[in-house]
């Protein structure tokens, strides 16, 4: 094998340049004084496509980054830091590992460990949360059970009462559990987005048809609003159909449970700008005071606890949702003018697809 003596000549940057895209990992080749000779796909991803001929040190702001990399370059030694892009929207961690090459460039590897790290927070948080929010339901399922069990239940109407109570509890906690493996599969990912191509308003008019029958025993009536100037395309992003329809299920779900009875619900579709569409619910009801708004997303955070309890909720939904939209590059917000309406707006990131005619 040849040695890298001369390596910061063209033909041997170039070649280690085409080993390097058959790695999955980001690799920068710079010279001693952090000019980037050469990068690999993942790494033009991480940064730009016009990345070389830049100094590393603009794409790479952060001071133990600098001493570590004129330690590598002056001392010829193989170091390891870890470095979190701050342009990221969801943060983002890499065990970065600069080493020359001999006498020629040096090597800079980004190993990602955002999922690794993600799936020990979620772990953490996992046990944390299933040992207190389980706790409750169990201890009352435990109480009635002792109950039956240590005396003779009075009469056959008492049983069914307690039967009844111990079935919702069960159900109670097999929804939560449903909800914490549903939040830690998006958390764990959430750095990543899905490549699909969604269309947007079959994802909405999904939904329409799956909550309309719900939404009728309340006499309510789930209305699709398209506000945009072209109705004929359809708008499409990068996604996970199945995500982002649960994002608008969990929604509108809400806006059938906290919505007033015999009202409408409008879906509002319309272009922010041409690469961003915005979809709000609107609902009509007691509305959320200005205070809870920043923190519905919050796990097991509840306005009214006894309320979303006594309809199903287990504080999990908003969090989800929340997730979800953050995977797929896009936002969030919440506006609601008490005993009137609540508005849910969702902004997502649009692509445009060339006709092949």
């Amino acid at each position: 094998m040849t040695q890298l003596d001369d390596s910061e000549s063209p033909n041997s940057v170039a070649t280690i340049g085409q080993m390097a895209d058959l790695l999955d990992e980001a690799l920068l080749l710079t010279d001693g004084s952090g000019v980037v000779l050469s990068a690999n796909a993942a790494a033009r991803q991480l940064f730009n496509d016009q990345i070389i001929g830049q100094l590393i040190f603009e794409l790479i702001e952060d001071a133990d980054f600098g001493k570590a990399f004129h330690k590598t370059a002056l001392k010829r030694a193989e170091l390891e830091i870890f470095y979190h892009p701050k342009s990221e929207i969801i943060r983002r961690e890499f065990k970065l590992r600069l080493k020359r090459l001999g006498d020629g460039p040096i090597a800079l590897l980004f190993l990602d460990m955002t999922r690794q790290k993600n799936l020990e927070n979620v772990r953490r948080d996992f046990v944390a949360n299933v040992s207190h929010e389980l706790r409750s339901p169990l201890t009352s399922l435990a109480g009635f059970i002792e109950t039956m069990l240590g005396s003779e239940v009075p009469d056959e109407a008492m049983r069914t009462r307690f039967l009844t109570i111990m079935d919702e509890e069960a159900k109670r906690m097999s929804r939560l559990i449903d909800d914490l493996l549903s939040l830690s599969r998006v958390e764990v990912d959430e750095h990543i987005v899905p490549d699909d191509q969604v269309k947007l308003l079959d994802v909405l008019l999904t939904v329409h048809d799956s909550l309309a029958g719900r939404a009728a025993e309340r006499g309510m009536v789930i209305k699709l609003n398209d506000q945009r100037a072209d109705k004929v395309s359809h708008p499409l992003m990068l996604g996970s159909f199945d995500e982002i329809t649960e994002v608008f299920v969990n929604i509108i779900e809400n806006a059938i449970k906290y919505g007033t009875a015999n009202t409408q619900i409008d879906v509002r579709i319309f272009e922010v700008s041409a690469n961003r569409l915005q979809i709000d619910v609107i609902n009509h009801g007691e509305g959320i005071e200005q205070r809870h708004l920043s923190r519905l997303t919050e796990r097991f955070y509840r306005v009214d606890k006894a309320r979303s309890r006594q309809i199903g909720g287990t504080g999990l939904g908003l969090a989800i949702v929340k997730h979800i939209v953050n995977r797929h590059r896009g936002t969030l917000s919440v506006a609601s003018s008490l005993n009137e309406t609540t508005k849910f707006s969702v902004v997502l990131p649009l692509i445009h697809v060339k006709s092949k005619h």
